[in-house]
């Protein structure tokens, strides 16, 4: 935002900042939690705190011990505006994702030569991971967990683990639990999302669907074409007892199946044409196939009488493929729509919306600071200029923006 522009909506930005910085007990803390607000929102190249406190005007130690040395409460905020987006945004869905951080050195904390999604290939950075809510009109992250590599564990790491005060019960921990213990301290605040969706690199992890399922969540997730199943008329074999020993369990004989041949054995005439969206052009349609299957691989739970649940199997096969171009599981009902289904698998892309206003507008990935707590207060802050901004373009209300 321009200075004339941020002018006009600083009554609205003063109001918002009272409510979300309320849990702070110090009146300088809340006046330092909207004045990193401000300097967020103010147009600038860079977002770190030296470039922010020359635009504000003011001592940029101000900005360093509020986000460094201060003590102050993040969770709290987090929840705080985690129940006011829900509220602004009105999720369709929850979106678990992750994005990068590059960085040059090794001092910042999480930092690690690996593979990032927004570079496209392995390089120097920090992962953090998050959970969106989105609906078809807007989104925002509800929470933020920084991934710390492997190599930030170990006594070869208690130098590093110091200089970035890394608390002593942070340890590695895949970036699929992340996102269960961020869905897990949202439900612990009243939040369950009506339908949770990720991409591959957490569909395809067994652990990560039994987690969902442990916690009764209803989910559509991205996955690989050579995931395997079952089919849905595949029956598990009851072996005879003979009467000594434990009773044998009921087991399937028939080997699983790739969902990529399920699909080609149906053939693309099986499925159909779905729009499931309106887009800034033209209606977003395309070929998808619905296949009932047994999914197999790692860590099947299966009932009592060892039947394994069906889900379903979504493919988009568009025309002129020789094969589908990308898969979805999901264990919602049998009985749901085919276009709900596709709309509710390809609710991920207004996260990439997010993404690109959080870093090219907000500064998400410019923040400096080699403290732990410091990038979780950063991203919290950040998240709370962008949830005024979604407020702002959703609110009829609020002044146009020039």
């Amino acid at each position: 935002m321009r200075a004339g522009e941020l002018a006009a909506v600083r009554v609205r930005l003063e109001e918002f900042a009272s409510e979300v910085f309320a849990p702070l007990v110090r009146r300088d803390q809340r006046e330092k939690g909207a004045l990193y607000m401000r300097g967020l929102l103010l147009e600038g190249r860079r977002k770190s705190m030296q470039p922010m406190a020359e635009r504000l005007g003011i001592d940029h130690q101000q900005l360093q011990q509020f986000m460094t040395s201060s003590t102050w409460p993040v969770e709290e905020i987090r929840a705080r505006l985690a129940w006011r987006a829900a509220a602004v945004v009105r999720p369709q869905v929850w979106v678990v994702d992750d994005t990068g951080f590059p960085k040059d050195g090794r001092s910042s904390p999480g930092v690690a030569r690996q593979y990032s999604g927004t570079l496209g290939k392995v390089g120097n950075c920090q992962i953090g991971v998050s959970v969106h809510a989105a609906s078809d009109t807007a989104s925002c992250p509800l929470s933020w967990r920084l991934f710390l590599p492997a190599a930030w564990d170990g006594p070869e790491a208690e130098a590093r683990r110091r200089a970035c005060r890394i608390p002593a019960t942070e340890h590695h921990r895949p970036k699929w639990q992340l996102a269960l213990d961020m869905l897990d301290e949202l439900a612990g605040h009243g939040l369950r999302p009506a339908v949770l969706v990720a991409d591959t690199g957490y569909g395809a992890n067994a652990d990560f669907r039994h987690g969902l399922d442990e916690r009764g969540l209803a989910w559509v997730l991205q996955v690989k074409g050579e995931m395997t199943a079952h089919g849905e008329e595949t029956v598990p074999h009851h072996p005879e007892y003979g009467g000594l020993g434990p009773r044998p369990l009921p087991r399937y004989r028939a080997r699983p199946t790739a969902l990529r041949e399920h699909v080609l054995a149906a053939g693309r005439t099986s499925g159909r044409t779905v729009t499931w969206r309106k887009g800034s052009k033209a209606a977003m349609s395309s070929h998808f196939m619905f296949l009932r299957v047994r999914l197999a691989g790692r860590r099947p739970k299966p009932a009592d009488d060892g039947t394994i649940p069906l889900s379903w199997l979504i493919a988009q096969w568009p025309e002129g493929e020789a094969e589908p171009v990308k898969y979805w599981i999901s264990n919602l009902p049998a009985d749901i729509p085919a276009k709900d289904l596709v709309r509710l698998a390809k609710a991920r892309w207004r996260i990439e919306h997010d993404y690109r206003e959080l870093k090219t507008a907000l500064g998400l990935d410019h923040f400096e600071g080699r403290s732990f707590t410091g990038w979780h207060r950063h991203v919290t802050l950040v998240t709370a200029a962008h949830l005024f901004l979604t407020e702002q373009r959703t609110n009829p209300k609020a002044p146009a923006r020039a």
